[in-house]
């Protein structure tokens, strides 16, 4: 097994718990719903995604050791996925929840996320798919 992936994955796990309570309890009070929901759409992501580096991190002690950098990989991209998709989102509904200004750009970072998210799927697939 890849520790490191599973620490991360169990660290990145009761991150999401907490700030899913926060956003189910106390966001509700400091911004309006629309910008809820775009908190809610971080942390059903992080959820996602932290499950998937656990196979990855799992994987690693069942596909053969030419499939191990292709999973290494698919963990990376999951990590990162995670850090510019729900941390961009997370960061938006902060400045909302300020009424800070000029940083709203920051919503440009979600996509690249999302990037890294279906980039670690397709590696996923890969390494599952090699001999």
């Amino acid at each position: 097994m890849h520790k490191g992936f599973l620490i991360i994955a169990s660290v990145l796990g009761a991150l999401a718990v907490t700030l899913g309570a926060f956003g189910a309890h106390k966001l509700k009070e400091l911004v309006p719903p629309e910008t809820v929901g775009t908190f809610q759409t971080g942390v059903t992501y992080q959820f996602y995604h932290t499950f998937a580096l656990l196979a990855v991190g799992i994987l690693f002690a069942h596909l053969s050791p030419a499939a191990g950098g292709l999973l290494e990989w698919a963990g990376r991209c999951f990590f990162i996925g995670v850090i510019l998709f729900s941390g961009s989102l997370y960061i938006l509904t902060m400045l909302k929840a300020t009424e800070t200004v000029g940083l709203s750009k920051i919503g440009i970072v979600t996509p690249i996320g999302g990037l890294f998210f279906i980039a670690g799927w397709v590696c996923l697939i890969l390494a599952l798919l090699k001999k």
